[in-house]
């Protein structure tokens, strides 16, 4: 079965619909009917959650990054609500095509690219592209009547939790003269992007980074650029964790006030993953033995670090964790995963009630990059993915089956 595989859990146990945060009666019939560990997502938050960045930013088309969560339950319930997608691989582009989204509907953002990835993005229908080097655009000339290519801008957030301007995207002031080189090769510069980083606590970098993107096209279109018709403002829209997130209403008002300014004409894309995703996930793990030492009991779960917790590593996350069960009194704990692996420690630093094997811990929060991070590392395998609330029409594309 392939790792891209989804069980859609079509009626829940004790409802007509789960209801997130989820009652312990249906987490545990979860269990017994797929087994642990387990990675909810909830398709009625992942519509819930366009939806509300919709009405947010009105007249911005949403292109929701699949790299946190690319699954294909996610893609199916975005499809049905006429949601548009961000694609960064070949694998991606297999993902929405089999799942039969409109290729019209899709960009591809990734600024360094083989050849093979440009051309399998071309032959789903693909145009637009990212490029941000004068070696990236060189790769478009064989390609020029079929494409047209954005300049990523690199805007950088000091705040933002994860930098995604250090690895990628040319200084503003090189735009000018990556606009010569485009022209003198035939390759058509659509627009400008960028994306200010991951986890962004305020949009102060967006409005800056629209603010001179606006600047930057006017003094493009002046100096006879007249095509640059696109601005791609990118994510970084933060979600909770173990500290709530601003509103994404009050987050996205001044974002709409630097967009009402920008030169006449432009079509405006975002690119939000973590927002949608990350509340969309609930990861059930089961305790499979423990031990006191040194004062604390140790809860060795059958998830950890290596597998649906890997976003406190390469994301730098910290997830609300807690138990299922309720009763008795609290004692200082430590909670890790099952690998023979001395970093595999979720957290060392809680209190719960006295676990005992196959009582079951419950992550919340935890949709983006964490199932897309995990591996089998010890052979331990990871979270099988389970779809909740999901519509009829979402079945289309969607393969049943256990991860």
């Amino acid at each position: 079965m392939p790792k891209s595989a989804t069980v859609l859990h079509r009626e829940p146990p004790s409802a007509a619909r789960l209801v997130a945060p989820y009652d312990r009666a249906a987490i545990e019939a979860l269990v017994a009917r797929y087994g642990s560990p387990l990675l909810l997502v909830d398709c009625d938050v992942i519509r819930d959650r366009y939806r509300r960045l919709q009405a947010a930013l009105p007249g911005v088309e949403l292109h929701y990054a699949l790299k946190p969560l690319p699954d294909a339950a996610v893609v199916a319930a975005l499809k049905g609500i006429g949601g548009r997608f961000d694609l960064a691989s070949g694998g991606e582009v297999e993902l929405v095509r089999a799942a039969g989204v409109p290729p019209e509907h899709c960009i591809h953002t990734h600024p360094i690219k083989r050849d093979v990835d440009i051309r399998e993005a071309l032959r789903y229908g693909v145009r637009t592209f990212v490029a941000d080097n004068v070696d990236e655009l060189g790769k478009f000339v064989r390609h020029r009547r079929r494409a047209g290519v954005m300049l990523r801008v690199a805007f950088s957030a000091e705040d933002a939790v994860v930098d995604l301007s250090r690895k990628f995207g040319c200084e503003p002031e090189a735009v000018p003269e990556l606009l010569s080189v485009a022209r003198r090769l035939g390759v058509e510069i659509t627009g400008l992007s960028f994306h200010v980083g991951s986890q962004t606590p305020t949009p102060a970098m967006h409005v800056r980074a629209i603010e001179a993107c606006g600047r930057m096209i006017a003094a493009a279109r002046a100096a006879g650029h007249g095509a640059l018709s696109i601005l791609d403002i990118g994510g970084g829209f933060p979600a909770d964790y173990r500290e709530p997130a601003m509103p994404i209403e009050a987050f996205c008002a001044p974002i709409r006030a630097a967009l009402a300014a920008l030169p006449p004409g432009l079509r405006v894309l975002a690119e939000p993953g973590r927002y949608i995703a990350a509340p969309a996930g609930t990861a059930v793990a089961t305790v499979m033995g423990r031990a006191l030492r040194d004062g604390r009991w140790w809860f060795y779960l059958d998830d950890g670090l290596y597998g649906s917790y890997s976003g406190q590593l390469f994301d730098h996350m910290r997830y609300p964790v807690a138990a299922l069960r309720t009763d008795g009194p609290r004692v200082p704990a430590v909670l890790t995963g099952p690998t023979c692996d001395s970093i595999d420690v979720i957290d060392d630093n809680l209190e719960l009630p006295l676990l005992e094997a196959g009582d079951l811990v419950v992550g919340r929060e935890m949709g983006a990059y964490t199932a897309a991070c995990a591996t089998d590392f010890n052979f331990f395998r990871r979270a099988r993915v389970v779809a909740v609330n999901v519509e009829a029409d979402d079945a289309n594309g969607v393969t049943v089956g256990a991860r």
